[in-house]
């Protein structure tokens, strides 16, 4: 609002902002781009059917070509920076863990950012048909959380947990792409809903218990994250379980299903 100051904090943030993550962001968002065009192209070769889909099947079937994508290269990503590269090892700097952040990382972030905005404008271009209100929820969060996390350098490690959840995305896609094709009856969408199953038990539910165990054994440190990210550290998370436990129940019914219906037909 105009002749309202924005709170130091705040200003002290933006101050920081470095030309590199604008940079990744662009990429992150021409990334999507140039995937969902390469999707269409190579799927119209590769794939028989693709030519005899609909408009918005194209569409839909395109945009989950740079979603699956997207979900590779972040869960790939994060996955090397929690695990791999001791950024955020117990002991590996004097630095505090919810302080942490480097080059990479900040890249990663700027990257999905630029996904989250691409998926977003195509998701409310075409709304409802590429996803309802709980994907605008989602993707919403997902955008707000990450800026923060970059623009502050605070509270990474939490934020490249979450995107280490992405892996999932390539299970659902494909449940996706088998069932368009007319492949429910598959021992492929079998398998692929087990994994779907299993996967999101581990990267949404088991991953977010420790993600607020995490949190809350080194609370000391997470309230010293500045003021509006301490508090969306505090209610931002809690919605995406609610959101990752309300799906999986979903998937478990649908997983149900698809064994009762593979189970039928073997008999």
């Amino acid at each position: 609002m105009a002749g309202l100051p924005f709170p130091p904090s705040f200003v002290s943030i933006m101050d920081t902002v470095n030309p590199m993550w604008l940079a990744s962001i662009f990429s992150g968002i021409i990334m999507c781009i140039i995937v969902y065009k390469l999707t269409g192209v190579l799927s119209l070769l590769c794939f028989n059917g693709y030519g005899k889909l609909t408009k918005a099947q194209k569409i839909e079937w395109n945009n989950r070509g740079f979603s699956t994508f997207h979900a590779i290269v972040v869960a790939s990503a994060s996955f090397y920076l929690l695990m791999l590269s001791g950024l955020f090892d117990e002991d590996s700097h004097d630095e505090l863990i919810i302080n942490r952040s480097s080059d990479i990382s900040n890249s990663v972030l700027g990257v999905s950012i630029g996904y989250f905005l691409a998926d977003l404008a195509m998701i409310l271009w075409y709304f409802p048909a590429l996803g309802g209100l709980e994907y605008v929820l989602h993707h919403g969060l997902s955008v707000y959380s990450i800026i923060l996390a970059l623009l502050s350098g605070q509270a990474q490690i939490y934020i490249l947990m979450i995107l280490f959840s992405e892996s999932t995305t390539p299970f659902v896609n494909l449940r996706w792409y088998l069932d368009v094709a007319g492949q429910k009856s598959s021992k492929l969408y079998v398998s692929n809903g087990v994994l779907l199953f299993l996967g999101w038990l581990v990267a949404r539910i088991i991953l977010f218990i420790c993600f607020f165990t995490h949190m809350f054994i080194h609370f000391d440190q997470v309230k010293k994250v500045f003021p509006l990210g301490f508090y969306s550290l505090l209610s931002v998370p809690p919605v995406l379980g609610v959101m990752n436990v309300v799906w999986f129940w979903k998937i478990a019914r649908g997983l149900i299903k698809t064994l009762s219906r593979a189970k039928n037909h073997s008999q």
